[in-house]
C-alpha cells in the first residue's frame, strides 16, 4: 500500500523535469517505504529499476547488465555483461544522450560494501560524460550512517554532485487510519503508538482482527515478521549489532543519560557517544531537551529516549518475555499488554498533541508562531506539551483517560507552569488541556472565559 508522500513525489517530480541530468539520493531507515516511493515515482516513466544484493561485484554487474537488457531490448540476454562500473555508465550515458532516462540503483550500499571505489567511479563518471546527459541517476540506501558517509559527506567523491537529497522519515499519526480505516480513532491512537509510521510494519496488522488480536498474531507469535524484527534490523545495518543492542536495552530500561547509559550497557564512556550518534542516524533513538532550552546542542540537561515506536514496544513487552513466547505461552503475556497498554501509550499521544500544535500553526489555527515544541521538566515536575514563541508560550497536560479531565487538572497545570523559565519577561502564557474522553461541562465554561485550549481526540484525527 503506497500513502502519502506528497512532497516527496513532487520533489523527484521537479527533478525529473529539469531538462538536464539529475543525481538525487534517497535515502532512511530501512522499512520506511523508499522503494515503494521510487516504484510509485517510476510507475508511468522510462526507467530501470536496479535492486543490489549482497554478493561480489561481477554478480551486481551481470544482474545490472540484465536490467539494462530488459529495458532496452526487452531480454534479459541481449547484451554482453559489463566488466566494468564504468563500461555500464559509459554504455547508458550514450543511451541517455538525449533521451530522458531514469535509472534506479537501490540499496547502493550493497555495491559500496562490493567495491568501496564505486563513489570515487561515479564521480569521476558525472563529472566527465553524466551530467551532459539526460540521464536521472537515483541512488537510494538504508544504512544511513554509510550513505552519509559516502554519498553525502563532504570527504565523499560525490559531494558537490548531487542535485537533490531526501531522507525519507515515517508517515506521521494522520496516516495511520488509511491502514485500518475501520478501526476507533482510540485504536488509530494505540497502533501508531505501537508500530509508528513504518509502512512495512503498519501493513502487518489486519483490521478483520482487533487490536490486541493483532498485537498477539502478529507480534508475539514466534516466526512472525514483527517477532524479532528489532534483533534482525540491527544485524542487517551494523557490524558490532550486540554493543547497540546493549545500548538500547539500557535506554528501554530507564537509563537515559550518557554516565548511566554507559554504565548500563558496559560501553566505556569514552565510546558511548559514538554508539549513540550512529542510533540517531539510524532513527532509533533521540536526544531531547526541555523545549526551553536556548541553544539544545550545547544543553548539559539532555536525555536519551528510544525514537522507534515498534522498538519501545518490543523491548517493553517481547524481549522480556520471549522466554514465556518462545515456550507457546503468548496467552499469558497478552494478558498482560492487555494490562498495560493504556499506560504504554500515554506518551505516544503527547508525541501527537505536540505535533498537533505545528499541524494547528501551519492551518493558520495558532494565535503565534512557535520556535520549538516539546515536553519540559525540572528536578521536580514535567510538562507534557511546551511551545515556546518569542513572546509567548503555551503550555499543555495530555490525558490519555477513559473520563473526561475536569478543573482540578487545570489547576495542577497551572501552578507547575509556575516553574517554566519564560522566553522574556513580558512573554504571555497560555495553557492547552488535550484528552482523549474530553472535559467536564465545568472545564469547558472555565477555558471559555480563560481562552484555554481544549483539544480532543476528534478534533486531533481531524485537525
Amino acid at each position: 500500500m503506497f500513502i502519502d508522500r506528497i512532497r516527496e513525489l513532487a520533489l523527484l517530480t521537479e527533478q525529473y523535469n529539469s531538462g538536464k541530468a539529475e543525481l538525487f539520493v534517497l535515502y532512511g531507515r530501512r522499512r520506511v517505504g523508499k522503494t515503494e516511493l521510487l516504484r510509485a515515482f517510476c510507475a508511468d516513466k522510462p526507467h530501470i529499476f536496479y535492486v543490489a544484493d549482497l554478493g561480489t561485484e561481477s554478480s551486481a554487474l551481470a544482474e545490472f547488465t540484465r536490467q539494462v537488457s530488459r529495458y532496452l531490448f526487452d531480454a534479459s540476454d541481449a547484451i554482453s555483461p559489463f566488466a566494468t562500473w564504468d563500461a555500464a555508465f559509459e554504455f547508458l550515458a550514450k543511451q541517455a544522450a538525449q533521451t530522458r532516462m531514469i535509472v534506479v540503483i537501490d540499496e547502493f550500499t550493497y555495491l559500496i560494501d562490493a567495491n568501496d571505489a564505486i563513489p570515487s567511479t561515479l564521480q569521476r563518471l558525472w563529472d566527465t560524460t553524466l551530467r551532459h546527459t539526460q540521464l536521472m541517476l537515483i541512488l537510494c540506501g538504508s544504512y544511513v550512517g554509510m550513505m552519509e558517509q559516502h554519498v553525502l559527506a563532504y570527504r565523499s567523491p560525490l559531494y558537490g554532485r548531487r542535485t537533490g537529497q531526501w531522507r525519507l522519515q515515517p508517515l506521521d499519526f494522520w496516516n495511520v487510519h488509511h491502514f485500518l480505516p475501520h478501526y476507533q480513532p482510540s485504536d488509530w491512537v494505540r497502533a501508531y503508538a505501537i508500530l509508528g509510521g513504518v509502512p512495512a510494519y503498519l501493513s502487518q496488522f489486519e483490521e478483520s482482527m482487533s487490536l490486541v488480536d493483532n498485537i498477539e498474531q502478529r507480534i508475539l507469535t514466534q516466526g512472525r515478521f514483527l517477532y524479532d524484527e528489532p534483533r534482525f534490523l540491527m544485524l542487517q545495518e551494523l557490524r558490532d549489532p550486540n554493543r547497540y543492542f546493549s545500548v538500547l536495552e539500557a535506554i528501554a530500561g530507564g537509563r537515559t543519560r550518557l554516565n548511566e547509559i554507559a554504565q548500563a550497557s558496559g560501553v566505556p564512556p569514552s565510546s558511548i557517544t559514538f554508539y549513540l550518534n550512529t542510533l540517531q542516524e539510524m532513527g532509533l533513538v533521540e536526544r531531547v531537551v526541555a523545549a526551553t532550552e536556548t541553544q539544545p546542542r550545547k544543553s548539559k540537561r539532555g536525555i536519551y529516549r528510544l525514537l522507534d515506536p515498534y522498538f519501545r514496544f518490543w523491548f517493553r513487552f517481547v524481549y522480556p518475555n520471549r522466554s514465556l513466547l518462545e515456550r507457546g505461552e503468548r496467552g499469558q503475556v497478552r494478558v498482560r499488554v492487555e494490562a498495560e497498554l493504556d499506560q504504554f501509550v500515554g506518551p505516544a499521544f503527547e508525541t501527537i498533541c505536540q505535533e498537533y500544535l505545528w499541524r494547528a500553526h501551519a492551518a493558520g489555527n495558532l494565535d503565534f508562531a512557535p520556535k520549538s515544541i516539546g515536553n519540559w521538566w525540572d528536578n521536580q515536575e514535567e510538562i507534557d506539551v511546551v511551545a515556546v514563541g518569542s513572546g509567548r508560550i503555551l503550555v499543555g497536560e495530555c490525558k490519555w483517560t477513559t473520563k473526561p479531565i475536569g478543573l482540578n487538572i487545570l489547576e495542577s497545570l497551572k501552578e507547575k507552569a509556575k516553574r517554566v523559565p519564560l522566553p522574556k519577561q513580558s512573554a504571555s502564557v497560555g495553557y492547552a488541556l488535550f484528552a482523549r474522553s474530553g472535559f467536564t461541562e465545568e472545564l469547558r465554561h472555565q477555558a471559555i472565559q480563560e481562552e484555554i485550549l481544549l483539544v480532543d481526540l476528534e478534533k486531533v484525527i481531524t485537525n
